[in-house]
C-alpha cells in the first residue's frame, strides 16, 4: 500500500500523494537513498563523420556553427546525444520541435526596476523530441541551452536528466559537463505490457446503430478524416509567477527555460495519444512580484488568473496558464475549469511547482481538465474506467506512485466526446510556424516553399506524391489539408467538417484552397429542437437536456418549478447567498435549480453534496415527480442550476438566474438578414457575425447565385449516402462531457460576451 511504499523508500522523481480533489501531489526529485537515487554521468554529443560513422564529443551545444550574426542562437534541426548510466548507454536521436512556439511568440518579465522587456520571435530554441535509437516505444523530451535537462523514457522506466552544478558559468561548456540521472524504481510490470499502446485502445468511431441518417444535398466524399486523425492546436499563454522565478534563482533566462521545457515534454505526451499540439504563443514572468494574489485556495486564484488573463494580457490564446513556485496547501496540485477551452473567462489552469516531470504532468492534467476530461473517483474505480497501469498510474487519475505517462482509455473517450459534441472549435485553427530559416521536411510550408509535408515517413503516409523536396510535383495544386485529395484542390461544395448539432455549422471547400475554412457554429440565438430551446455558445440549450445529461432522465413539470424555486431553499432556490439561499422571483423559476424526473443515485458526473430532494405533488389530476440534488465538479463549479441560454418562455432567455428578454442579449445580425430573413434566405448567420452560404449561393449576404459545377473537376465524389467526414455525433448528447461544458459556458466560443457587454 501507500505506507508501505513510503516507508521502505520507494520514492521517485515525481512521487505523489493523492488528493481527494482529483488531482495528484506531485513530489520534488529525492536527493539521497533509495532507488530513486541519481547517478553522475558525463553525456557526449554523436557527430557524424565524412565516412559515415559517428563519434562522440564531449561538446553538447547544438548551436549551428555559422549562424547569422545579430539574431537568437539558432540550433541543429537534428541532434544526438548518448548517456552512459545505470550500466547502459542511452542513445536519443532527437529532432528540434518547430511545434513549440508561434510566429507571434512574445515573452515579457516585469523587472524589479519596474520596467516591462519585451521579446518577439523564437529567441534561443533549444527544445527537442524524439525517441531512444531502435526503441519505437520511448520517448524524449530535453533542452540543450545549458547542458541537458530533460526526460526520457525506454517505455517502462522513465528518466530525468539535468546538470549537476546548475548555477555554473552562462554559456555553452567546451568540456565533459556532469549530469545527474534519476530513474523510477524498477519493479515489475503486473499487466505483462511493454508497448505504450497496448493499454490504451482508441475508442470505436463507428455511430450507433439506430442513429437516424442525415441527408444533404451536399457534395461529400468517403473517409474524410475526422476529429481523431485531424491534427488539434493548443495556443497556450503561460504566466510564471514571482515565486517561480524566485525558485530558478531569479534569473528570467532559467524561468523561461524551465517552463517552455515543461511545456515541451507535456506537448510529447499530447501529440503521441491526442493528436494534439501544445504551442506557446506567449509567456510572461513576474520577476518584480506578483500581479494577483496567489494564495493555498487554487479555484480562488484560478478566478483571479482569468480576471488578469481578460484585462492584462493582449494576446490572444485557446487558455492561459499559471506555473507558481509555491507547494500548496491543498489536496490538489493544479486547478483548472472543466471543458472551458476556447474561453476567454475559463480558459485556464493553475499548477504547483516541481521538477520538470511533474509539472508536465500536472500541467497534462489540468489542460486534459480544459479538454473536457474528468476527475470521476466512481468511473475510475470500477469497470473499464479503472487504469490499468497500477505501478505508473494514468494521467487523470488518483492511481500509481511514479511520474504517469499516458491517458486512459476513458480519458480519451471524454476528450473525443468533447470534440465530437463540438466543443473546442479553436484547437482546428493551425498556428504559424516559428521565425527560423525555412526548413524543408518541418511540416511548415516558409518562405521559399511550395509545400512540406513534413519528415520522409509523414511524407510517405500523405502528400508524398504531391510534393518533392518542398516543391509541388507537375500539375499538383497542394499536398495536404482537409480540401486537398490526389493533388488538387476539393471542388466548391465538398464538405470537410461535418456539423456535430444543429447549432453547429458543416464547413465546406472552397475550391481555390487546399484548408477547410474555420470552425464556426451558429449565431447565439438560433432556434433549435423543435423551437424548444435556443442555440447558445454552440449548443441548444433546453432543461430536458441538461436533466438528461445529468441524470438520465426527463425535466420535471414546470409546476415543480414555480412551487419549489420560490421557497429560497435546498431543495428550490435561484442561487446562494452566503450561507442562505436565494428565492426566485415568479418569473425567474424556470432559471433556478434544475428539477427532473426519477433522479436516483449518483450523478453521470461529478459529485453529489448532501442528498437528493424528491417532493411529489398532485396537480390537475395528474402526480408530478419533482426532483434534484446539488451536484459539483472538482473545479468548483455547482451543475445544479438550469444553465445561461435555456430558454424560460417566448423570446426569453436565462442569464444568472434571470429570466430576460431576448433582446437583453444583443445578439449581432448578419448581412442581408431582417425581421424574418437571415442572410438573403441562402445561408445561416454564424459567430463571427457573417453569413455561411449554401453552396449554389455566395456574396457577403448570400445574395448572388453561383450554381455547383454538375460534375467535380477533380477526384471521386459521390453523392451523400450516410454519416460521414469529421466531427459525426457518434455518441448520445447526453454525454458526460457535453453537460460539464454546457453547465460551465464550457467551450465558450460565442460571438457576444454578454456578461462584458451589459
Amino acid at each position: 500500500g501507500w505506507a508501505a511504499a513510503c516507508s521502505h523508500g520507494l520514492v521517485s522523481p515525481g512521487l505523489g500523494t493523492q488528493g481527494s480533489a482529483g488531482a495528484l501531489r506531485w513530489g520534488r526529485l529525492p536527493q539521497l537513498g533509495g532507488p530513486g537515487a541519481p547517478e553522475v554521468t558525463e553525456p557526449s554529443r554523436l557527430v557524424r563523420e565524412s565516412s559515415g560513422g559517428e563519434v562522440r564529443k564531449q561538446q553538447l551545444d547544438t548551436r549551428v556553427r555559422q549562424e547569422p550574426p545579430g539574431g537568437p542562437p539558432v540550433h541543429l534541426a537534428q541532434v544526438s546525444f548518448v548517456i552512459p548510466a545505470f550500466n547502459s548507454n542511452f542513445t536519443l536521436d532527437l529532432e528540434l520541435n518547430h511545434h513549440l512556439l508561434s510566429s507571434k511568440y512574445v515573452e515579457r518579465h516585469f523587472s524589479r526596476e519596474g520596467t516591462t522587456q519585451h521579446s518577439t520571435g523564437a529567441g534561443d530554441h533549444c527544445y527537442y523530441q524524439g525517441k531512444l535509437r531502435g526503441n519505437l516505444h520511448s520517448f524524449a523530451a530535453l533542452s540543450t541551452c545549458q547542458g541537458l535537462h530533460g526526460v526520457f523514457s525506454d517505455g517502462n522506466l522513465t528518466y530525468i536528466v539535468e546538470p549537476q552544478d546548475m548555477a555554473g558559468p552562462w554559456g555553452a561548456p567546451q568540456g565533459p559537463l556532469p549530469h545527474l540521472i534519476y530513474r523510477t524504481p524498477l519493479l515489475p510490470d503486473p499487466l505483462g505490457c511493454r508497448e505504450l499502446g497496448c493499454l490504451f485502445a482508441v475508442p470505436a468511431q463507428s455511430a450507433p446503430p439506430n442513429r437516424p441518417r442525415l441527408r444533404r444535398k451536399r457534395q461529400v466524399r468517403r473517409g474524410h478524416p475526422t476529429v481523431h486523425s485531424e491534427t488539434k492546436y493548443v495556443e497556450l499563454i503561460v504566466i510564471n509567477d514571482h515565486q517561480l522565478f524566485e525558485q530558478m534563482r531569479q534569473s528570467v533566462v532559467l524561468t523561461s527555460n524551465f517552463a517552455k521545457s515543461v511545456v515541451n515534454l507535456a506537448d510529447v505526451i499530447y501529440k503521441e495519444q491526442l493528436n494534439t499540439r501544445i504551442v506557446l504563443v506567449a509567456m510572461e514572468t513576474w520577476a518584480d512580484g506578483d500581479k494577483i494574489q496567489v494564495q493555498d485556495d487554487l479555484l480562488e486564484t484560478l478566478a483571479r488568473l482569468m480576471v488578469y488573463r481578460r484585462e492584462g494580457l493582449p494576446e490572444p490564446s485557446d487558455a492561459t496558464h499559471l506555473f507558481s513556485g509555491r507547494t500548496f496547501q491543498s489536496t490538489s496540485s493544479g486547478a483548472a475549469y472543466v471543458g472551458g477551452i476556447c474561453s476567454l473567462s475559463r480558459g485556464g489552469g493553475v499548477n504547483e511547482y516541481g521538477n520538470m516531470g511533474a509539472m508536465a504532468v500536472t500541467l497534462a492534467q489540468t489542460l486534459g481538465q480544459n479538454l473536457g476530461m474528468m476527475w470521476n473517483k466512481h468511473r475510475s474505480s470500477a469497470g473499464d474506467c479503472k487504469c490499468p497501469d497500477i505501478w505508473l498510474g494514468c494521467i487523470m487519475e488518483d492511481t500509481g506512485f511514479y511520474l504517469p505517462r499516458k491517458f486512459s482509455r476513458c480519458s480519451i473517450d471524454e476528450y473525443n466526446q468533447f470534440l465530437q459534441e463540438g466543443g473546442g472549435s479553436c484547437l482546428f485553427n493551425k498556428p504559424l510556424k516559428l521565425l527560423d530559416p525555412p526548413e524543408c521536411g518541418n511540416g511548415f510550408v516558409e518562405a521559399g516553399e511550395e509545400c512540406d509535408c513534413g519528415s520522409v515517413q509523414e511524407c510517405s503516409r500523405a502528400g508524398g506524391n504531391c510534393c518533392k523536396k518542398c516543391t509541388l510535383t507537375h500539375d499538383a495544386m497542394c499536398s495536404d489539408g482537409l480540401c486537398c485529395r490526389r493533388c488538387k484542390y476539393e471542388p466548391r461544395g465538398v464538405s470537410c467538417r461535418e456539423a456535430v448539432n444543429e447549432c453547429d455549422i458543416a464547413e465546406t471547400c472552397t475550391g481555390d484552397s487546399s484548408q477547410c475554412p474555420p470552425n464556426l457554429h451558429k449565431l447565439d440565438g438560433y432556434y433549435c429542437d423543435h423551437e424548444q430551446g435556443r442555440c447558445y455558445g454552440g449548443r441548444c440549450k433546453t432543461r430536458d437536456r441538461q436533466c438528461q445529461a445529468l441524470w438520465g432522465h426527463a425535466a420535471a413539470d414546470r409546476f415543480c418549478y414555480e412551487k419549489l424555486n420560490v421557497e429560497g431553499t435546498e431543495r428550490g432556490s435561484c442561487g446562494r447567498k452566503g450561507s442562505g439561499w436565494v428565492q426566485c422571483s415568479k418569473q425567474d423559476v424556470l432559471c433556478g435549480f434544475l428539477l427532473c424526473v426519477n433522479v436516483s443515485g449518483a450523478p453521470r458526473l461529478g459529485d453529489l453534496v448532501g442528498d437528493i430532494s424528491s417532493v411529489t405533488f398532485y396537480h390537475q389530476g395528474k402526480e408530478l415527480d419533482c426532483r434534484g440534488g446539488h451536484v459539483q465538479l472538482a473545479d468548483g463549479s455547482d451543475l445544479s442550476y438550469v444553465e445561461d441560454g435555456t430558454a424560460c418562455g417566448p423570446n426569453m432567455l436565462c442569464l444568472d438566474h434571470r429570466c430576460l428578454p431576448a433582446s437583453a442579449f444583443n445578439f449581432s445580425t448578419c448581412p442581408g438578414s431582417g425581421e424574418r430573413r437571415i442572410c438573403s434566405h441562402h445561408g445561416v448567420c454564424s459567430n463571427e457575425g457573417k453569413c455561411i452560404c449554401q453552396p449554389d449561393w455566395t456574396g457577403k449576404d448570400c445574395s448572388i447565385h453561383n450554381p455547383l459545377p454538375t460534375s467535380p473537376p477533380t477526384g471521386e465524389t459521390e453523392r451523400y449516402k450516410g454519416p460521414s467526414g469529421t466531427n459525426i455525433i457518434i455518441g448520445s448528447i447526453a454525454g458526460a462531457v457535453l453537460v460539464a461544458a454546457i453547465v460551465l459556458g464550457g467551450t465558450g466560443w460565442g460571438f457576444k460576451n454578454i456578461r462584458r457587454g451589459r
